[in-house]
């Protein structure tokens, strides 16, 4: 019954029975890739997008497991899968669990190749997370992509397929003829639950290049379509940090079709400068040609003659005639084989006039990703702004503040807490922040945090008032009994060098602006007084400096 259910999802699918090539890999992919990870709902937009596609919101396992799997074996069933493909099938896997068809046919106007990312009846996967681990797997055999790349492509491949799941009509205006052949359309794409994945789909990656190692493998623009960025603008911290990455990919893709184009143009000049000299080679050959034939015509007119006149017997000039007969066959076959070359030469530059369409291709591509790319950095950065301008706490959002995690340190985690609840509403990664730096200036959360041991350090960082996560760290380093002062927009700290502690002035970007000219106590405290700071010096006594230059007055 389920060999029949799972059959219907495409006429192609009767492979698998009779292909033996795959019994290996019916072995090795028959896993249970359980949940290893923690749950964690992806909070995301829930307005209406355009076309009216539904919001995306993965809703995973969070249950018992009876078995756990390592992450490598859960990419490793990507990575099997990706050495099929780049080994030259277009089809690998069980039909019943993974398997993925390779899509690439001749040129259709601008409609796209495809990699059909099938999930069979028998898979065991119900986390979105396992299931990007998978297809990251997968980019990084069957393309060569980076880790890195490849785990920020399939995040991207999930929330798209999930966002226009069962939308035939667009993927068939998107898709050449023989990927949508391989879909049904009631499965195109992921459901958002983790019970509706099993046999139920079949998700499109869009292919660019296709070219293993190309980082434009992967068609990285329909990726990037509007919906799917507004699904990451949804989610708390605007997904930024995917939105960044994706944008670095972007320009290194420009990059390196403008690599690719000058490599092409370069090759071009090469081919068209040695056109030339073979053209120019050929003519003078021509006109050698043209001269011997007219010495031949002259020669015989004079051999002619000479027998007529009676100065020539006639066997010399039988002999004579053989002779020139033999020079002008010589010519025949050196005019025709630089006739031939002449041909030659003209195919070669209409090839040339081929390449050249090639380069100018590469050169579009990479201003297109260019533009996309200056286009998402502006989106990124008013996105950033709107998070910057928000405040920290707010109706229902609770407040952030430290909370400390042993008797005897000023350090502790960043956590948001429910006022009415005073519940724990989120807590951060961050578990060494000194609580009596914790500061709010421009909106932005600043704090003292590390600890001056083994490769740790003190720093000033930036606080992501939505991830609570680091969002900018400074280059200075803190001496560990600093405080942490504001003046206007001016950000005070005790510094450590080499030779001692100074008074650091910084703006709200972490950058130095200007350090003492003496030494101060490490216990030191600031009393400010108009343009003038009162601190102490290292051995304790007062000292008066320019708020400014923080040079003694």
């Amino acid at each position: 019954m389920k060999k029949l259910l799972y059959k219907r999802l495409s006429p192609n699918f009767g492979f698998w029975e009779s292909n033996l090539r795959f019994k290996f890999f019916l072995f090795l992919l028959f896993v249970s890739p359980a949940l290893w990870l923690s749950a964690q709902e992806t909070e995301v937009n829930r307005e209406e997008l355009e076309q009216n596609l539904a919001p995306v919101e993965f809703i995973n396992y969070t249950g018992p497991q009876d078995r756990i799997e390592s992450l490598d074996q859960i990419r490793g069933i990507g990575t099997a899968l990706g050495t099929v493909i780049r080994g030259g099938a277009d089809q690998a896997g069980s039909a019943e669990r993974y398997f993925v068809i390779h899509s690439v046919s001749p040129q259709d106007g601008d409609k796209l190749d495809a990699d059909i990312f099938g999930l069979g009846i028998d898979v065991g996967v119900d986390h979105i997370r396992n299931l990007r681990l998978i297809i990251q797997g997968y980019l990084e055999s069957a393309y060569e992509y980076s880790p890195q790349d490849a785990a920020l492509l399939a995040e991207y491949v999930t929330v798209y397929n999930a966002v226009f799941r069962g939308t035939g009509d667009y993927f068939s205006g998107r898709y050449k003829i023989p990927v949508m052949e391989n879909i049904h359309p009631g499965r195109a794409g992921i459901s958002i639950r983790f019970d509706e994945w099993p046999g139920q789909t079949l998700m499109l990656i869009p292919l660019g290049t296709g070219a293993p190692g190309s980082l434009s493998a992967l068609d990285t623009t329909i990726l990037t379509s509007p919906e799917v960025v507004e699904e990451l603008r949804g989610e708390d911290d605007r997904g930024i940090a995917q939105r960044k990455e994706m944008v670095d990919l972007k320009e290194r893709e420009a990059g390196e079709a403008e690599q690719r184009a000058a490599l092409q143009r370069e090759a071009i000049v090469e081919e068209e400068a040695r056109i030339v000299q073979e053209r120019a080679e050929a003519a003078q050959e021509r006109a050698a040609a043209a001269q011997e034939r007219a010495e031949i015509a002259q020669e015989r007119q004079q051999a002619q003659q000479a027998q007529a006149e009676g100065r020539a017997a006639p066997e010399a000039t039988r002999q004579a005639e053989e002779q020139l007969a033999e020079r002008e066959k010589a010519l025949d076959q050196q005019e025709a084989e630089a006739a031939q070359r002449e041909q030659d030469l003209d195919r070669q530059e209409q090839s040339l006039a081929e390449k050249e369409q090639e380069a100018q291709a590469s050169e579009d591509f990479a201003d297109r990703k260019i533009a996309e790319a200056q286009q998402e950095r502006a989106d990124i950065a008013r996105d950033q702004q709107e998070l910057l301008n928000r405040p920290p706490q707010g109706a229902g959002a609770g407040v952030v503040g430290v909370r400390l995690t042993a008797p005897n340190s000023p350090l502790g985690r960043i956590v948001r807490m429910d006022t009415d609840s005073k519940a724990e509403i989120k807590t951060s990664d961050l578990n060494a922040v000194n609580a009596r730096t914790f500061t709010s200036l421009g909106g932005k959360l600043i704090a003292v945090a590390g600890e001056n041991r083994g490769t740790g350090a003190m720093r000033l960082i930036e606080i992501n008032p939505a991830t609570l996560e680091t969002d900018k760290q400074g280059n200075d380093t803190i001496a560990p009994d600093s405080l942490l002062w504001t003046r206007g927009n001016d950000l005070y700290a005790i510094t450590s060098a080499g030779d001692g502690l100074y008074l650091g002035r910084f703006n709200t970007d972490l950058e130095l602006q200007g350090r003492s000219t003496v030494t101060v106590h490490p216990f030191a405290a600031l009393t400010f007084n108009g343009d003038s700071i009162l601190t102490q010096r290292s051995d304790g006594s007062l000292v008066i400096l320019d708020g400014g230059t923080l040079a003694e007055r």
